[in-house]
């Protein structure tokens, strides 16, 4: 069984000998996952990112707004006077008769949401609402924000993956940290503009008329039931255009989005296409507008204003912005993956050249090979044969946790070596303690067979305490650490689970080969 390990080991640590296309050629039956080389160690571009609780906050009251004017008018209650707060909307009731009935057809708009750690700190509405006469108002609680900032970093974990993953690179770290931001690191990745860039995009989408009156220049009153808007890219050219629902299509109702070229100017363009409701929503639009402008708006940016020239109801469409190939294709992307539920803010940036990571890897080969080459000169010094046999179950030891992380497909950084070579200091711990016993029982008299039996017996226990108190905080540092502590955490939790068998099964495995071949008179200790 011992044997069995070990061969399996070596098989799933081969794929690192070879190339891409050799392992790619393995029979279906043989491991061909390598290990991936971090962002410290290949190079590449982290971000983190940090959801912009005051943007969340505005869009949670426009959407209030829009339920109660919903609400409000499907049980036909008159109202006045509603607009947003910071954090809510306010309303006032025509008639105080209808003012308790409001309030419970609002409340409805309130959704229980479960606080606390693992939700288990009871439940909470997610809308204060408190009644002043006839005037209503309904706040965010922070139950509810907290609530709307975690689903929010949720929902953004699986759009950024598909955006950059739709970029072609290898083993991107996308994960949450702490309540409120996310790490991306994209290893292999050295423009870290066009990463913000794809980032950073809230990538909402819409297609808006514009007003019938337009500014004519800077300043101006906006007309009612319109707003302003600029140009992307082009800040002092202002767009007038309607708030009215009836007067926009999403871009939620989208089913894909792909680069393209227009066929009259060969200039890059995204084709789109609607799911059914859109394209229903879309061709009415057009048909019922044609010969007006309407404004394609990207957040909250208008990319492009082109005339409905005849009605669209094939459900497909084309936007063009004078855009490269580059910025087309990443705007695609973007609107494939879906909008972020909230703006995401850039707190932090690095590049790593490609240059101080190979840096980082012969450093780290170096770290290894000294801390190997010192481990083996102590033992053979100490402990002599017995010392040799205990390097032969380390390179065991280093062989199983390059298959088991291979296995895992974990990515290699720096604190991961640094796990590994930490692991080879325990492993031989391990041999210390059960030589160190046997010394004592060939000191008391026993003879060697009963003195090695006896050593690795008495020695186990001590050596299943050590390992498993180091264990425990190997487990607390996965669980409550992130990024370059979990990888740590990952290699030394897998180093002592195969210090363990390494350390009692494959040396006392050894050792008894050598005691039946031999059959010593004396311990060669």
């Amino acid at each position: 069984m011992v044997a069995l390990v070990i061969v399996f080991a070596a098989l799933a640590a081969m794929p690192n000998l070879l190339s891409e296309q050799a392992r790619q050629s393995l029979p279906g039956f043989l491991p061909n996952k390598a290990l991936t080389l971090g962002l410290d160690l290949q190079g590449g571009s982290h971000v983190l990112l940090e959801v912009d609780a005051a943007s969340l906050k505005e869009g949670l009251s426009k959407q209030l707004v829009g339920d109660i004017r919903l609400k409000l008018r499907d049980g036909k209650i008159r109202y006045q006077g509603l607009r947003r707060t910071d954090d809510g909307a306010v309303v006032t009731i025509s008639d105080a008769a209808d003012t308790e009935q409001a309030v419970t057809l609002l409340r409805e708009l309130s959704q229980p949401v479960n606080v606390g750690l693992f939700g288990q700190g009871g439940q909470v509405q997610e809308f204060d609402v408190t009644v002043n006469g006839q005037t209503i108002t309904m706040a965010a609680s922070q139950g509810g924000l907290d609530s709307r900032i975690g689903r929010a970093v949720q929902q953004s974990l699986e759009i950024i993956g598909r955006r950059i993953n739709a970029l072609g690179t290898t083993e991107p770290t996308i994960q949450r940290q702490g309540v409120d931001r996310i790490v991306v690191q994209v290893p292999g990745l050295q423009d870290p503009t066009r990463l913000k860039a794809l980032l950073g995009q809230t990538a909402k989408l819409a297609f808006r008329l514009l007003c019938d009156a337009q500014p004519q220049g800077e300043g101006g009153t906006v007309p009612l039931d319109c707003e302003e808007m600029k140009e992307r890219g082009n800040p002092n050219l202002p767009y007038w255009v309607q708030t009215s629902r009836s007067a926009t299509v999403d871009g939620e109702d989208l089913n894909d989005a792909q680069t393209g070229f227009d066929q009259r100017t060969n200039e890059p363009v995204v084709n789109f296409r609607f799911n059914a409701t859109g394209a229903q929503r879309f061709c009415r639009l057009t048909q019922t507008n044609v010969g007006r402008p309407f404004a394609i708006v990207l957040d909250n940016e208008v990319i492009s204003a082109p005339v409905i020239r005849e009605q669209i109801c094939g459900g497909t469409g084309q936007i063009s912005g004078n855009f490269t190939v580059e910025e087309a294709n990443d705007l695609s992307i973007v609107l494939r993956s879906g909008a972020l539920p909230a703006k995401l803010t850039i707190v932090e940036e690095r590049t790593v050249g490609p240059s101080l990571g190979s840096d980082s890897v012969q450093a780290g080969m170096v770290a290894s090979l000294i801390g190997f080459a010192a481990v083996l000169a102590f033992m053979f010094v100490s402990y002599g044969l017995f010392g040799l046999f205990s390097i032969v179950a380390l390179m065991v030891n280093l062989l199983i946790i390059l298959g088991s992380l291979s296995i895992l497909g974990a990515t290699l950084t720096l604190p991961g070596i640094a796990g590994i070579v930490l692991t080879m200091g325990m492993a031989v711990d391990s041999n210390v303690l059960v030589f160190e016993r046997i010394r004592e029982e060939v000191a008391n008299g026993r003879s060697p067979l009963n003195a090695i039996e006896t050593g690795f017996k008495m020695a186990l226990g001590t050596i299943l305490d050590a390992n498993i108190t180091t264990l425990i905080a190997a487990v607390i540092l996965f669980g409550m650490g992130s990024g370059p502590v979990r990888g740590f955490a990952v290699t030394l939790g897998i180093g002592i689970l195969s210090t363990v068998f390494t350390a009692y099964t494959v040396t006392r495995m050894i050792i008894a080969f050598w005691v039946r071949r031999r059959r010593p008179k004396a311990v060669p200790l």
